[in-house]
């Protein structure tokens, strides 16, 4: 008689459902590429000057902006698609360029110059209100972040299906958590100094770069340039 346990079971069932699988793929996707641990640094050098009321309203502005950019692009996704004529599968392809680009520019532990070019957080602070610009566009939400959300919502049958809305949720907890780090950005580089965040950014890196081969084997599958059936061993 085999014994098994109810709750490795249960688990394991839930690991395997779509709804989780999908929901977990978007919130790292997006996650990844927003990453608010990376802007610490330039949001840093902005706030340098400000008072903590002012860095969290700051801060609050730069998330709301990402926030309302994402979620744009995720509800007038399958509209845009059908207006440029562009196909998923050409999206996934692009997209997996402009991810393998950020992947491999976070193993170095370096922001991108997708999301943030030299001279950025200079400019900024001698802004007197850099919250949206540059911080919540292009800092947070970037290309890369931009293109995520479009390739999952090309994955959607309509617009009211659960898919949209577990992508609408991964971008909502992706800005309230980026609200959280950057309004805390002192406290957290205290507590994970330079070499945890570092290592955190490399890690992230690593898996965009593992996401953005599979969004090309995806791309290639629904081109028929790769079989179905080789292209679940990837």
């Amino acid at each position: 008689m085999i014994l098994t346990n109810p709750a490795a079971v249960a688990l394991n069932e839930l690991s395997q459902a779509p709804i989780v699988r999908f929901s977990l793929l978007a919130l790292s996707s997006i996650f990844f590429l927003v990453d608010p641990f990376a802007a610490i640094p330039s949001f840093l050098a902005i706030t340098e000057s400000a008072d903590p009321a002012r860095r969290k309203r700051m801060a609050r502005k730069g998330a709301l902006t990402c926030f309302i950019v994402l979620t744009t692009f995720a509800v007038a996704g399958q509209l845009i698609f059908k207006m440029f004529g562009i196909t998923l599968p050409a999206f996934e392809i692009a997209g997996g360029l402009i991810l393998l680009l950020i992947g491999l520019d976070m193993l170095e532990a370096r922001r991108s110059p997708t999301q943030e070019t030299t001279g950025d957080a200079e400019e900024a602070a001698a802004k007197e209100d850099a919250g949206i610009v540059p911080l919540g566009i292009p800092m947070l939400a970037g290309p890369g972040a931009i293109s995520s959300v479009m390739v999952l919502v090309g994955q959607v049958p309509s617009l009211w299906h659960w898919e949209m809305g577990a992508i609408l949720g991964s971008i909502a907890t992706t800005a309230l958590v980026s609200y959280g780090v950057l309004a805390g950005a002192s406290r957290v580089r205290q507590v994970m100094g330079e070499t945890g965040i570092r290592i955190l950014v490399r890690v992230m890196g690593l898996l965009l770069v593992a996401l953005a081969m599979q969004y090309f084997v995806n791309g290639f599958t629904d081109l028929g340039l790769i079989p179905r059936h080789v292209a679940l061993f990837f």
